[in-house]
């Protein structure tokens, strides 16, 4: 990601807690530990300032990184994908009227005016549920050379998008018309994964079913919930969603940085005429 960023003549920086530090851009080092997951805690944005203050360790949801990021002054993300509304398990169907988990990171997006270049919401979630929220908290889902949202993991999912931008410029005259309006949403911007690396809907949709039936009968749930229905994905498809996943969040990094060096140019002013 971070050389897909460079590419395009952008700047990546990765965001995180370090030893109490918010920090957006992890040095060599602090990267390497981060990966190794070695007391590093999944924090949203909530957990910033606690994590901070315990001078603790934390990698950060898409919430989180955009209130650092947002306090740094950058002004386009990349990462796979978006939280949304939580499916109910199959396993579960008395739960159909509970209140199901929904992320932070749909309130962030509702607060925080940046580009979020992704690939969807994360397949595990019930991805009509998050669209309409997205759609009453005011953001905008914008398609990037499609008139279907992906799935994350695949590259359709049958949800019309009423959006459709074909480059990167055409995002940043957008992103400059809706600051100018003062409008304190994000704009998401998705794009399918590669096609040479996407998976069927229906690989996915049955070994996130399975995942759902497992993480019900395990009692996950809370934050821990989508890291581990990732990973057990991940088992029921082989190891393909993991193939799938680097590969989007590298195109996702690309994107991202040619977009940036949009949102960077300046704002041409026409002359008034009397």
């Amino acid at each position: 990601m971070l050389a897909a960023v460079r590419t395009r003549g952008a700047e990546p920086a990765i965001t995180g807690v370090v030893r109490g530090v918010p920090a957006v851009g992890l040095d060599d080092d602090d990267l390497e530990r981060f990966l190794a997951r070695d007391g590093v805690r999944k924090i949203s944005a909530r957990d910033l300032a606690l994590v901070a203050s315990a001078r603790g360790d934390g990698a950060t949801t898409v919430a989180a990184s955009l209130v650092l990021a947002h306090a740094a002054g950058v002004a386009v993300l990349a990462t796979g994908g978006i939280g949304g509304v939580h499916r109910v398990a199959p396993a579960q169907p008395q739960a159909e009227s509970a209140v199901r988990d929904e992320s932070a990171d749909l309130d962030e997006l509702a607060r925080t005016p940046m580009v979020v270049v992704c690939a969807g919401a994360k397949t595990i979630l019930d991805l009509p549920a998050t669209m309409e929220r997205l759609e009453s908290l005011g953001v905008a889902v914008v398609g990037y050379r499609t008139d279907e949202l992906p799935g994350f993991l695949t590259c359709g999912t049958g949800i019309s998008l009423a959006w459709r931008v074909d480059t990167a410029a055409e995002v940043g005259a957008v992103w400059r018309m809706q600051r100018s309006l003062g409008r304190t949403q994000s704009i998401v911007v998705v794009q399918p994964p590669p096609a040479e690396h996407a998976l069927s809907r229906e690989l996915v949709d049955g070994a996130v079913n399975r995942a759902l039936e497992a993480a019900a009968r395990a009692h996950v749930h809370g934050a821990a919930l989508t890291p581990w229905l990732l990973w057990r994905v991940e088992q029921e498809t082989g190891g393909a969603s993991l193939a799938a996943n680097v590969a989007l969040l590298e195109s996702n990094a690309d994107l991202a940085g040619e977009i940036a060096m949009e949102v960077v140019k300046p704002v041409e002013i026409g002359r008034a005429h009397a």
